[in-house]
């Protein structure tokens, strides 16, 4: 029972939530989160889970996963700076490096972490962050933790961000310089202009960080954004999740052996959280070389992903601008937005709506994540679904 203070706080709070269709209700799956999942016994075909190449349930990865469990154990028994280090945990680091096309890295526990770590081991009060307004919310509160002045640069606009770098650097206020940018905007599904951004972070002596969270496993062959424009070795930062097109769970941050040597001192979670488990570890091993070997299946994700837009633009729905297989379906008012989530939902189609404080208010939208392993008829069934609930809520024409 909670006192009466802090009922008479969050009492009114959430009503007024649920009044502008800002709540959150969290379902509970029934099984692996695949192409179709099991809610209240109802299957349904999945387009909210960010298992972008299917690895979540690949027998591939459970097999070295109970192996290294067997081997090691369930966990790693400590923090990594004390005895929590197994060997597969400097494997997977060595393994991420390779793949990332950097001298090193370094593994935390979550995606979440790595900003929230990274961030404020390199950057103090006496610096300044240029950060995209769009990026995500870790990022926003990494920046927030590291005391440095936050200036926020419009959405992927290149002349603003060259004209806040030429004044943040010249001023003479500041250490450091550093810009902030997600690689796959994950609301959006749109790219960070990378080249530009080495460009003007060059010629303003700015530090630059990438987290490419939704790039990894998707783009440039699976090593991600800043491998797909070839500018490895011009990135500072290379931030990416083990959860999402890995499959399993973790993050990381790869560099410079200097970056990842001073995090491994520094960073916060890293010091202070145990290790990740020696299962996940070994399957995220698995993950980097099933893609090294199989490239068909990141080819198999693009595939579905432009499938889905096009089928989707063909029937009348905004679907922004999208370059990636991340697909929203614009809806605008957020009740609007929630209700036509639930109508999938009851036709079959579990598709998440995304209203604020996730997007801006009035930009609330339906995110569809197709991933590998849907199948062409999965998502044929899926337009039609669309169609139907789109026209009868007059979303389209």
């Amino acid at each position: 029972m909670s006192s009466k203070v802090l009922h008479e706080f969050l009492q009114p709070q959430l009503e007024a939530l649920r009044e502008q269709g800002l709540y959150n209700v969290i379902d509970s799956i029934e099984g692996p989160n695949g192409p179709k999942i099991k809610i209240n016994g109802q299957t349904l075909i999945n387009l909210s889970s960010n298992n972008y190449l299917g690895f979540s349930n690949d027998a591939r990865l459970k097999a070295k996963s109970i192996q290294a469990t067997e081997e090691y154990g369930v966990g790693a028994g400590a923090v990594r700076t004390i005895n929590g280090t197994m060997k597969i945990h400097d494997e997977l680091e060595k393994r991420i490096a390779e793949f990332k096309h950097t001298e090193a890295a370094i593994a935390f526990q979550s995606g979440f972490n790595c900003n929230m770590g990274a961030i404020s081991a390199v950057m103090t009060k006496k610096d300044a962050i240029i950060s995209d307004e769009l990026n995500h919310a870790s990022i926003i509160d990494g920046c927030r933790l590291s005391g440095a002045k936050i200036i926020r640069a419009r959405h992927q606009d290149m002349d603003h961000l060259r004209e806040l770098a030429k004044e943040a650097t010249t001023s003479g206020e500041y250490e450091k310089v550093m810009y902030i940018c997600d690689g796959v905007f994950s609301m959006d599904g749109d790219v960070a202009k990378i080249p530009e951004i080495v460009e003007i972070a060059e010629e303003f002596g700015l530090i630059t960080y990438v987290d490419d969270a939704h790039g990894s496993g998707v783009m440039g062959k699976g090593a991600g954004t800043v491998k797909h424009f070839g500018l490895s070795d011009r990135i500072d930062f290379q931030i990416g999740t083990l959860s999402k097109a890995i499959g399993v769970v973790g993050g990381y941050v790869a560099g410079s052996q200097e970056l990842i040597d001073w995090l491994k001192v520094r960073a916060r979670p890293f010091l202070f959280s145990t290790s990740l488990t020696p299962g996940a570890a070994a399957a995220c091993i698995e993950a980097i070389d099933v893609m090294d070997s199989h490239p068909e299946t990141i080819e198999k994700l693009w595939e579905n992903g432009t499938y889905l837009k096009a089928g989707l633009k063909d029937l009348g729905f905004d679907i922004g601008h999208s370059e990636t297989p991340i697909t929203p379906c614009i809806i605008g008012d957020e009740n609007l937005t929630q209700k036509f989530s639930r109508r999938l939902l009851e036709e079959g189609v579990y598709a998440k709506s995304i209203v604020f404080p996730t997007v801006p208010k009035g930009t609330g939208r339906v995110r569809n994540m197709p991933t590998a392993v849907h199948t062409k008829e999965m998502l044929d069934e899926v337009l039609k679904v669309y169609e139907k609930v789109g026209k009868e809520l007059n979303v389209i024409s």
